[in-house]
Parts: structure tokens; sequence; C-alpha cells
């Protein structure tokens, strides 16, 4: 009998490997940019991913300097 889900061998190796792995962020400007295109057009969920996404390039993270 198996449980559902059934984990994969590589499912966490590669969740691992995508948290050790640096995420590249556009820059600010084109994160701006791409705010204000969503704010204009009233998607809401664009808005706020725009929104998170500039505030975490603009800051650095917790514990970098």
């Amino acid at each position: 009998m198996s449980t559902w889900p059934i984990p994969r061998p590589t499912e966490h190796a590669a969740i691992r490997a995508a948290c050790r792995s640096p995420r590249p962020l556009p820059s600010v400007p084109a994160l701006l940019a791409a705010l204000l295109d969503a704010n204009r057009v009233g998607d809401r969920h664009g808005v706020n991913l725009c929104a998170h996404l500039v505030a975490r390039a603009a800051l650095p993270e917790v514990g970098e300097r």
C-alpha cells in the first residue's frame, strides 16, 4: 500500500539545490515599470507581485551588507 503523493528520489535534492542557488531579479527600474503597467491595467495580483519584487530587489537580504 502506498501513500499519496509518492515522493520522488530527486525531489528533495532539487528543492535543496533551488534553495541554495541565487535567484537573480530584474533591475529596480524595470520592476517599477512593470508595477506601473500592472496598476494601469488593474491587475491587483500583478501589483502585489511587482511591489514585493521591488522591495526584495531594493533591500539587502537579512544578514547581508
